[in-house]
């Protein structure tokens, strides 16, 4: 698989971004979420401002620097090149944006089954994000790996289009937390509390070291996130072949989770139709890699697939505020 900017060449410009990613979490923890507090819905919908801008304006960069790159080395086309390459980075961003609204319903669940108070929240979702990114940067040198193989595209392809159509048809059920493998995993492996020791996420009890609710709903939150990196990796692998763009706009979405959730946490519920339109778009990608490309060339035109994957999620989330939920009738 050839790409436009191999890692042994822009090794520097992961350096550069990452150092940028860390500047911006240390002034998110250490300046403006020091002291533990409820993140408001305004304070979060300014964070989320901030987020959405800062991945444009990087987009905006990103298709200037790739003109001149491109251009300085006479490669032909340049302009068009550079064009491509910049809204592959959109649709990537838009479609990791969309699906980590899975990842809010799943964050609702986990505070309200350990009963973490609302000063609390943020900084586990800050660790997680931090794990986040580990984990999405190993899957996404994995998957740049089996990309080089041509029948690797129509395993991802399938398997998307698998989840699309039973995210579509199956319908959702209640989940038991206090079931769950993996809690039960902890438990067993380590002593936990049933209480806070504020905001801690270890304490000791008569000289024994456990774990508290914090940890073990930061585990929780963390291998969901691998658990959906197995959906969105893949989907923008469907959009782009260029590891550099699937790992930005992976970063650019994480970073913007948590103040998402913030705004979001409380009307979670009212997008009840948006996994229908997540569920279109990863069958979309989904062909895309098993069929769509080869039908047009190699290459399906990316600004094609920009239109398609914002009309599928804007349509939808607009339905879903205009359609009220069906309430089921409570049971005699």
């Amino acid at each position: 698989m050839d790409v436009l900017f191999p890692l042994q060449e822009y090794w520097w410009f992961y350096a550069v971004f990452m150092i940028f990613v860390f500047a911006m979490l240390a002034l998110d923890l250490g300046v403006f979420h020091r002291q533990a507090h409820a993140v408001s819905i305004k304070e979060a919908t300014v964070w989320s401002i901030v987020w959405i801008t800062l991945a444009l304006g990087f987009n905006v960069f990103f298709y200037f620097y790739a003109r001149w790159e491109f251009m300085s080395q006479g490669m032909p086309g340049a302009e068009d090149e550079a064009r491509r390459v910049a809204l592959e980075f959109l649709s990537g961003y838009l479609i990791e944006k969309s699906l980590s609204i899975d990842n809010i319903f799943v964050f609702v669940l986990v505070f309200t089954y350990f009963s973490i108070p609302l000063a609390y929240q943020h900084r586990i979702l800050f660790y997680g994000i931090l794990g986040a990114l580990v984990f999405r940067a190993i899957f996404i040198a994995l998957g740049s790996v089996l990309m080089q193989y041509h029948w690797v595209l129509y395993v991802f392809g399938g398997f998307l289009i698998f989840t699309g159509l039973k995210m579509a048809i199956v319908k959702d059920k209640p989940v038991d937390l206090s079931q769950n493998i993996l809690i039960r995993l902890i438990n067993r492996i380590m002593p936990t509390t049933h209480s806070l020791d504020h905001a801690h996420f270890f304490t000791r009890v008569n000289g024994v070291l456990h774990a508290t609710p914090l940890f073990v709903a930061l585990v929780f939150i963390e291998f969901s996130d691998i658990i959906f990196a197995v959906d969105s990796v893949p989907a923008i692998y469907a959009l782009t072949q260029e590891p550099l763009i699937v790992f930005i706009s992976n970063v650019f979405a994480i970073l913007g989770l948590r103040s998402l959730f913030f705004m979001l946490a409380g009307m979670v519920d009212r997008f009840h139709l948006l996994k229908y339109g997540l569920a279109l778009v990863l069958i979309f990608v989904g062909l895309k890699m098993v069929y769509l490309n080869n039908a047009f060339g190699g290459k399906f035109p990316i600004t094609w697939s920009l239109a398609i994957i914002g009309t599928l999620i804007g349509s939808f989330t607009i339905l879903s505020l205009l359609v009220p939920q069906k309430k089921e009738a409570p049971k005699e």
